[in-house]
Parts: structure tokens; sequence; C-alpha cells
């Protein structure tokens, strides 16, 4: 019988095999991500309803919560599920469909990052220009680039993916990950790793290499800053962002940025974890505890206070 056979669903094996250890994952999990979503959830109204906060810097930042519960929602709800219901199996139409949706939104996210330092350039380097830069159209073209470059990438990887022959149908991940799928291909997978690298390079590389590129004149600026108070002020409406980028390329640049051949299960699980839970979890508390005026916004938000003023 030929070893390469159709699949028309897979086995999701998850974070661990052990019961006592899939409870506490399954507790930690669901903690994380309903934590993320709140604290995003709640960073999104506080800046719609704020008035104050209705400024490109502000607009941009909407945009990375809103990501993140979208990268989030991609894998875990899924994984919650067949915990509870006692199955791990996925259809390959929803696997293909997940990965496309992971592949999409963390593609966007990483892009996003780099337009976020773009904006913080023009605003600390070209203070006087950056109103008349920022216009309404230029913002929404910033914003409408990483989605729409991710769903290109990512329609490419999930096309050259129909077209690849699986021995085996048992996933060691928790989710349908791109390396994981082609680990388990009988087929020639040289294009699909050639173009995991290519395509790394540009949703990671580049915007990585784009943001130390925006952030080299600004520490240049704020160091000509004569006095301490000011140099703070300066930096500390950068340090928000300086700490998401490293928690973020810090983790996908070493799952991603490798040849499938090299990943270990349990490094590829330990590091996609980080991304897919921690991140999106800590990223509204960053902004919100380093960012004074978001800060105020959101405890005007608990408090129930009318933030927008009314027509």
């Amino acid at each position: 019988m030929d070893n390469q056979t159709r699949i028309f669903e897979f086995i999701l094996l998850g974070l661990s095999e052990q019961p006592l250890q899939q409870q506490v994952f399954f507790g930690l999990s669901f903690s994380l991500y309903l934590i993320g979503c709140m604290g995003n959830l709640l960073s999104i109204l506080a800046i719609l309803l704020d008035p104050h906060l209705h400024s490109p810097m502000y607009f941009f930042l909407s945009n990375l919560p809103l990501l993140d519960i979208c990268f989030a929602s991609t894998t875990i709800p899924k994984m919650l599920v067949n915990h509870l219901c006692g199955h791990s199996t996925i259809s390959s139409k929803a696997c293909l469909t997940q990965m496309y949706f992971f592949i999409t939104f963390g593609a966007a996210d990483s892009i996003l990052l780099s337009t976020m330092a773009y904006d913080r350039y023009l605003a600390i380097c070209c203070p006087l220009r950056y109103i008349t830069i920022m216009s309404v159209l230029r913002c929404a073209l910033l914003v409408a680039v990483p989605w729409i470059s991710a769903n290109l990438i990512s329609m490419v990887h999930t096309i050259l993916m129909t077209h690849l022959s699986f021995c085996t149908n048992r996933i060691p991940h928790f989710f349908c990950d791109l390396n994981a799928l082609i680990k388990l291909s009988c087929s020639n997978t040289q294009v699909n790793e050639m173009l995991v690298l290519v395509f790394g390079g540009s949703v990671v590389l580049i915007p990585f290499v784009c943001i130390m590129a925006s952030y080299t004149p600004i520490a240049m600026a704020v160091w000509k800053v004569p006095s301490a108070q000011g140099k703070w002020k300066a930096f500390s409406t950068c340090s928000s962002h300086l700490c998401v980028v490293a928690l973020f390329y810090g983790t996908i640049i070493g799952v991603y940025f490798n040849p499938a051949s090299t990943h270990t299960t349990q490094k590829d699980i330990a590091t996609t974890v980080m991304y897919t839970m921690v991140t999106p979890m800590l990223n509204p508390f960053i902004y919100s505890l380093r960012n004074r005026d978001l800060k105020e916004a959101l405890w005007k938000l608990l408090k129930g206070n009318h933030l927008a003023k009314p027509l």
C-alpha cells in the first residue's frame, strides 16, 4: 500500500500527552487567552472612546491589539475545545484554514510593528511636518499594507501546502503549524522550505531592519535633548514599542527563520506558546503601564466615564 495517502483529517497531539500536564496547560492557556483578549479589547475601546487618543500613533496602536486578538483566536480556542470534548482531530480543510489565518495575522503583526516605528521616527525627528505627512489617507495605507501583504504571503503557503502528500496525520503540535506540516510530508518540500526562508525574510527581517533604521535617528535625536527629563519624555513614547518588538521578534525568528529539518518539536512548541499566548497577553499591559495617556483612558473606561463627547 502506498504510504502517500490522501488525508482528510489530522490529529493534533497538543502540548502534552500526560493527563495531568494537559489539565495544567488547559488552565494556563485559558487564563492567558482570557486575560489577553480582555486586555486588548479594553485597549481598543479606550482608544476609540477617548477623543484625546484620536491620533496616528493610537490609530496604529489600536490595530495591534486587534491583530493580537485575531492571532491568538486562530489557535487557542480550538485547542481548548478539543480538550473539553476529549478529541484532538481537525479536518484537512480546517487545518489549512487555521494555518492560513495564523500566517496572515502573524505576518501582519510583524509588518505593523515596523509601521509603528516609522510613525515614532516622524513624530520625534520631523515634528513640524508630522501632521502633514501622517494624513488620514497615509495612515490608512500604512495599515492596509500589512493586511494585504500578509494575506498574499499566506495564500502562497496555503496553495503550495495543498499539493503535498503526507505519510502520517499526527501533528506534534497544538495547531496546524506550517513547519510541522512540512515535516510530515512525504513529498519534495524544498520549494516550501525555501519560501519559508524567503517570506520569513520579507515579513521578519525586513521589518526588523526598518525598525532599527527608524530608531537609530530617534536615539540620536533623544541624545541631543539637553535635559534628562526631556530625554525621558521623548524615550517614553518609544519604550513600549521597543519592549513589544523585542518580545515578538525574539521568539519568532528562532522558530521560522530556520530550515524545517533543524527544528525540534519541544523547541518549536515552547517558543510558539510564547508568541501565541504570552505575547498577546503582555502587549496591552506593556502599553498601558508605560503610556500615561492610555493608562488614564483605560482607568476612565473602567470607572464607566463617558469618554466620547456627544455629537
